[in-house]
């Protein structure tokens, strides 16, 4: 029941943005006023987004000639910048579909070298940009079913949701987003170097949507927790510009991790942050926030509340550089303690990085604080790290690579001889090439690497350390965009 009801709440939360969507145009047909060329703009602004007519998109060969808006998204709230989205010249939604095969070196619940399995992923894609003069929404969605060779595992589905909705109303934006997926498995390392890990179509026409920080999307990282899960972030973001150059960003988030198999730990994470921005020129912004964030967990008794005050720092080159970084104190109060405190104190650190060239890019991403426990653990203390890099080798082939860590110690410990450590490791890399008009292949292997110790070991065949291989074969085809009126 309670998992029924929450699948309730993701499904109103949804609906809701879609709602929005579509009565927004009733109250965003004022005209622009843009920023002059020769005044830095406010920050939290974003530039008017144009009246979609029938235009250049489809004709687009390459994306590194489509023309980009900048990216606006404040420093000190909960979205992650990013590079800047096409101007495009229309509305348009994209149906597809995908294959992937994933033959797995054993299954998460199997004794280390066990034999391979092999998972077959039908997927139905799409992407939706709709956008008025003033507001902008934005749809990426995967669903699907898999038929899996594991017998302990058994056939299933799966589904990635990616929804945002922006408006501009004279000095406020309003951002709200929804970031959600049920997957059989950890979402760190899946699908990585093929289009299975991302939710829509992909490419140069799948909308740019803005990420989650790391401390908002709820831990995966200890792969102990098995079996299916349902994982979900919501974001509602305001921003109100007081100056040319200043600006105040007030955001909330609801977060959860829920499994669908007994054994594993569910956790709900509810944060709200408020932060000043600055601009210092047209590249550079600093800025300061607070932030709060709960842990609850179903069926424990234990609770924890995370109080930081953070310095950010943010540069941005549109369509090459958005870097954001941040820091402060940290303090953490636990309902229950086992070290006759209550009170932890330590430091929150985070920082992403998108930087793109004419034949590829990175990205990366870095956190240091409290997490919900990623299943297993009644909260968390850890750092997680990922890089991605993508190359484009010839005319035809790309080449990519990833490498992620994460590290999570319980986050209360009751003697330094029981410490706890949970270390997963993921590296892989893959090729891919265009397959016609409107499809890509994609090849990868990926290797997950545990280190956790016996202490720090639970589950059934579980051992101190185990490696998981992955090779998967993606192949995506979509069809020309739809022109929405």
């Amino acid at each position: 029941m309670l998992i029924t009801a929450r699948r309730s709440i993701l499904a109103g939360f949804s609906l809701a943005l879609l709602f929005f969507g579509g009565i927004v145009q009733l109250h965003a047909q004022d005209e622009p006023q843009p920023p002059t060329e020769d005044k830095p703009k406010p920050a939290g602004t974003s530039t008017p987004i144009p009246i979609m007519n029938p235009g250049d998109l489809l004709n687009q060969p390459d994306e590194n000639n489509l023309n980009l808006r900048p990216d606006n998204t404040p420093l000190t709230g909960i979205l992650t910048p990013t590079l800047g989205s096409p101007e495009t010249t229309h509305s348009y939604w994209v149906p597809g579909f995908e294959w992937s095969g994933v033959f797995q070196s054993n299954g998460y619940n199997q004794p280390q070298n066990s034999s391979w399995v092999a998972n077959n992923y039908f997927m139905g894609n799409l992407s939706v940009l709709k956008a008025w003069r003033k507001s902008q929404f934005a749809v990426n969605y995967s669903a699907g079913g898999y038929i899996s060779s594991d017998s302990t595992q058994g056939n299933g589905y799966s589904q990635q949701l990616a929804i945002s909705q922006t408006l501009q109303w004279n000095r406020l934006l309003i951002q709200l987003s929804d970031q959600f997926s049920y997957l059989p498995q950890t979402s760190l390392g899946f699908g990585s170097g093929t289009g299975l890990g991302s939710p829509g179509v992909g490419g140069p026409i799948g909308p740019v949507i803005p990420g989650l920080g790391s401390n908002y999307v709820p831990n995966q990282s200890i792969y102990s927790a098995l079996g299916p899960r349902y994982s979900n972030a919501g974001v509602v973001q305001l921003t109100y510009t007081t100056s040319p150059r200043g600006s105040i960003t007030m955001s909330g988030s609801y977060g959860l991790l829920d499994f669908v198999d007994a054994g594993n730990v569910d956790n709900q994470t509810t944060t709200g942050t408020i932060g000043y921005n600055y601009v210092l020129n047209h590249k550079d912004s600093i800025g300061a926030f607070y932030r709060f964030s709960a842990y609850h967990y179903s069926g424990q008794p234990q609770a924890n509340g995370d109080h930081s005050v953070n310095f950010a720092y943010s540069r941005k080159l549109k369509g090459s550089l958005a870097l954001q970084l941040y820091v402060g104190p940290d303090f953490t109060t636990s309902r229950i303690s086992t070290t006759g405190s209550s009170l932890m104190y330590g430091v929150n650190v985070g920082a992403s990085l998108n930087y793109a060239t004419q034949k590829g890019g990175l990205t990366a991403s870095y956190s240091h604080g409290v997490s919900g426990g990623s299943g297993v653990l009644t909260g968390s203390t850890g750092d997680q790290l990922n890089f991605s890099a993508n190359h484009k080798i010839n005319r035809v082939w790309s080449g990519q690579l990833n490498v992620g860590f994460a590290h999570n110690a319980p986050l209360t410990i009751s003697s330094p001889t029981t410490l706890q450590g949970y270390n997963t490791w993921t590296v892989g890399g893959g090729v891919s090439r265009p397959a016609g008009r409107n499809g890509t292949i994609a090849i990868a292997y990926n290797a997950d690497i545990t280190d956790y110790g016996q202490a720090g070991c639970v589950g059934v065949a579980c051992t101190s350390s185990q490696t998981y291989h992955y090779v998967t074969i993606n192949f995506q085809w979509h069809t020309r965009p739809l022109i929405l009126p």
